[in-house]
């Protein structure tokens, strides 16, 4: 349980940068981007065949991310310039990306298991370390029998992800950053000073892409492999997660708001992974799970709403009686 556990929060931390990319695109910009399906392929696609190619993993992962870039500025543009509803073309753009991921890998798959990544180039510098070792050794003190065989993965990956989060806290707080997010609650309001909000709706897909398609390039060196399916879905996890750790979290604060969405990413993994330990599903449930999950996420805070309010009703009207009684 403990090694699932692990495994879990460490992909986890992976798929919370895509999950901030969503965040970006469903709730800044309040468009609904399907593009997040075929640019997370795009950026494993890109990644993969850069480093087959020779090309050092780091300088992949960036081409990945510029990669996701121009395809969320398309996707912009497509509504923006071509005036297509965000809905459709968010579908369009992820429905090319399905034939030019196969194109950029000239196959289904790509397998990295013998090629060097971002994590296996810096689990040989963390051995070296020791902090494996003491890490394992507070562990097996606390009575786990079943180590992790590496911390690297996780560590490196939390670093990563705060960074992002850290640069896009600061991000939304410039005057393009809130330009933004004005453009996402009330887009006539901020033309009206003179905002060109078409240039703000490409760019913001753009960087929202960017992310997805860096959380594909990491998932497909942390798997050693990409697929041009594995963005099946994408979407919806995206979703689960900014609900989930909104839900859970809060959203007081930009800053407060991105960490739940990070936590989110962490939860979700962890109620997915605990669900397929159920002994009735299986692996291919997984899809079914994420839906309930994401059904449970909105459904649940408005219930609990819902309950809360007529529980305040009832004591406002018990209060009334009560004076009327006493009167």
């Amino acid at each position: 349980m403990l090694i699932s556990m692990f495994s879990a929060v460490e992909s986890g931390v992976i798929y919370a940068l895509m999950a901030l990319g969503v965040y970006l695109s469903f709730r800044i910009l309040d468009f609904p981007d399907l593009t997040v399906d075929g640019s997370f392929v795009t950026g494993g696609a890109v990644a993969a065949i850069s480093i087959v190619n020779g090309v050092p993993p780091v300088l992949a992962t960036i081409y990945a991310v510029f990669a996701g870039f121009i395809a969320g500025m398309i996707t912009g543009i497509l509504n923006t310039k071509g005036k297509i509803n965000p809905l459709l073309s968010g579908i369009l753009m992820m429905i090319a990306l399905y034939s030019i991921n196969l194109r950029i890998m000239d196959k289904p798959n790509v397998a990295l298991l013998n090629e060097p990544t971002i994590f296996n180039q810096i689990e040989g510098f963390w051995a070296s370390l020791g902090i494996d070792d003491f890490l394992n050794g507070i562990l097996t003190s606390l009575g786990a029998d079943r180590l992790p065989g590496t911390w690297a993965i996780l560590i490196l990956m939390i670093i990563i992800t705060l960074v992002v989060k850290f640069i896009t806290d600061y991000f939304l707080k410039t005057e393009v950053g809130l330009a933004l997010r004005a453009t996402g609650d009330n887009e006539k309001m901020i033309r009206s000073f003179s905002a060109n909000t078409d240039i703000l709706t490409i760019v913001g897909l753009g960087i929202s892409n960017a992310l997805v398609a860096l959380s594909g390039a990491l998932v497909a060196q942390y798997g050693g492999f990409t697929d041009v399916n594995m963005g099946i879905g994408m979407i919806v996890i995206g979703l689960a997660s900014v609900i989930i750790g909104e839900a859970l979290f809060g959203t007081k604060t930009i800053a407060r708001t991105t960490l739940a969405v990070i936590g989110g990413a962490i939860v979700y993994r962890i109620v997915l992974t605990l669900a397929l330990k159920i002994k009735f599903l299986e692996t291919g449930d997984a899809k079914l799970i994420t839906a309930i999950i994401v059904i449970i996420a909105l459904v649940a805070p408005k219930i609990i709403a819902t309950v809360k309010e007529s529980r305040r009703k009832r004591r406002k009207r018990a209060m009334l009686g009560g004076g009327t009684n006493n009167a």
